[in-house]
């Protein structure tokens, strides 16, 4: 006779995470696992990966360097880069305009963008006191709100990013009492980038109300326009500004996103502040890997250029599809290889009841994946949208969108 097990009828263990944790790009995987299971042919302008592989040089690079003898190339990295000196410096001299020799700034190795953004407000301080935050997330990389908000019960203002202001805020829309501003030019996941002027504005702001300024300009190197400025350019001109500034190796050479790969530079102060939490959260990056990326910013510019090349063509493809089938875009993209539309309010003959809804249809019915940023939709152009334009362009036909 069988025998109860102990315990059996007890209830299991709940989460202890607030509801609506997980995370928007794991709920597109779980809808597109489920339409493959169908037998539903996908078409993936969703993820911001790129597909295939790192450019060949960094790849070359990194492989002689796994081979190396030297221990500095295999031991902790931590805060340096023990075994590929000078590694931040080069990284971030490769994305800016301005000689950095003999300003007042620091530098950071990292291991790539996204470890980095829930640390910034517990090196503001944020493990004592409350913080408010403003962050460019609405709609946007979701990351800096989960980790200030979700995670350490900040108080976040999301900055109005729309297309009546071309999805660059004001330093009026910035709110009183605000410790940290946490931006993103290029912006993911409208594209828009950062003047000149518009960022010697705010910087004078920041500088004027003691206010620390982050920057996240992981697509900076597939920035189309002149336009396009890194808050480094400017920030040093402001001696009496905290600021930091992230650079990303993820997508600069091809499809390096499992790399993690990156370099922080700003202010001594905020980076030292930055490295003290980061010193305590991971050893480093992987110094093979680092080398791999340093030769390639460094001696295969032709090679990072034709990427870039490749994604505005890839952008130009899909605003031209979605253009001539009625979508109407929220703004034209200048930088990546994102590119962000209106949600449309009826498709397949149908109202749509918001961003994912659309989404969820176009993947179970076209089979044409997006990402939902409500009341936004945003494609990508990672996979070869040049040889798929002929099912992209029908799979918008089939949608019959209107407004």
């Amino acid at each position: 006779m069988a025998t109860e097990r102990p315990g059996a009828s007890i209830q299991e263990p709940s989460s202890m995470l607030p509801e609506g944790g997980q995370n928007l790009f794991q709920r597109i995987k779980e809808v597109s696992t489920r339409a493959e299971a169908m037998d539903i042919e996908l078409i993936r302008l969703s993820i911001g990966q790129p597909e295939g592989y790192p450019l060949v040089s960094a790849m070359e690079k990194a492989a002689e360097a796994i081979m190396s003898r030297d221990q500095s190339m295999h031991e902790y990295q931590d805060n340096g880069s023990p075994g590929v000196p000078g590694f931040s410096e080069g990284f971030v001299k490769a994305h800016i305009k301005t000689p950095l020799e003999g300003e007042n700034v620091a530098y950071l190795p990292t291991p790539g963008t996204k470890p980095m953004l829930g640390l910034f407000p517990l090196a503001c301080g944020g493990a004592d006191r409350k913080l408010t935050i403003a962050t460019m997330t609405n709609p946007g990389y979701p990351t800096p709100k989960d980790w200030a908000r979700g995670y350490l019960g900040h108080n976040v203002f999301e900055l109005p990013l729309n297309p009546e202001n071309g999805f660059r805020f004001s330093i009026k829309d910035i709110p009183e009492g605000t410790d940290l501003i946490m931006i993103n030019y290029p912006h993911n996941p409208s594209g828009q980038v950062a003047t000149k002027e518009q960022l010697e504005e705010l910087c004078q702001y920041c500088q004027n109300k003691g206010i620390r300024l982050v920057n996240d300009a992981a697509y900076m190197a597939l920035s189309h326009t002149d336009e396009s400025t890194t808050l480094t350019d400017v920030a040093v001109n402001y001696p009496g500004l905290s600021w930091i500034e992230l650079f990303s190796s993820s997508k600069t050479l091809g499809n390096a996103t499992g790399w993690r790969i990156g370099a922080a530079v700003g202010s001594p102060i905020f980076i030292k502040d930055l490295a003290t939490i980061k010193g305590n959260t991971d050893s480093g990056f992987a110094a093979p890997l680092a080398a791999g990326v340093l030769y390639a910013v460094e001696h295969d510019k032709a090679g990072i250029e034709a990427n870039r090349a490749k994604f505005e063509r890839r952008i130009k493809v899909l605003t031209d599809i979605i253009k001539n089938n009625g979508v109407q875009l929220a703004v034209e993209p200048q930088a990546g290889f994102f590119v962000l539309t209106k949600t449309p309010r009826y498709a397949f003959g149908e109202e749509m009841k918001d961003a994912e809804d659309f989404n969820t249809r176009m993947i179970y019915q076209t089979g044409i994946v997006c990402v939902p940023f409500h009341p936004y939709i945003r494609l990508a152009g990672c996979t070869d949208v040049e040889a798929l334009a002929p099912k992209i362009d029908a799979g918008f036909k089939k949608a019959a969108v209107s407004y």
